[in-house]
């Protein structure tokens, strides 16, 4: 098989500075279920893929390297109902999120989607398409 036959992304990991508040925000924030849960590697089931957080620094297949402060590593987007983002915004704002931009459409792309950023800095959306 050549690498343009590759049909599956299983799980991303996101590299952590603030480990256990990361943790705490997947779990608590955006109540994903855990799978794994370890000292140094937690992965939430999001559908049929994992979302899994480690320690940023070496590891045993290489060293991540410094992320320069304020720089977001990824953007990651969650696609739900589109009833459903304007009902993420509120339960976001209610626990105290820090909100980048509320919903709004996005005519462009079809979308109507919110913007946040987890403990590490790194962009969530969540959006629905129309």
């Amino acid at each position: 098989m050549s690498l343009g036959g590759i049909e599956n992304l299983d799980y991303t990991v996101i590299l952590c500075t603030k480990l256990a508040e990361t943790r705490a925000f997947y779990r608590d924030v955006m109540r994903f279920p855990i799978e794994v849960d370890l000292e140094n590697w937690v992965s939430f089931r999001v559908g049929s893929t994992l979302l899994t957080l480690r320690p940023r620094g070496p590891w045993s297949v290489c060293d991540d390297g410094l992320l320069p402060s304020g720089t977001a590593a990824m953007q990651l987007a969650f696609r739900v109902p589109l009833a459903a983002v304007d009902q993420c915004h509120e339960e976001l704002v209610t626990q105290g999120v820090a909100i980048l931009k509320g919903p709004t459409n996005l005519p462009k792309w079809r979308h109507r989607a919110l913007f946040f950023r987890d403990p590490e800095g790194n962009i969530i959306e969540i959006y629905a398409q129309f």
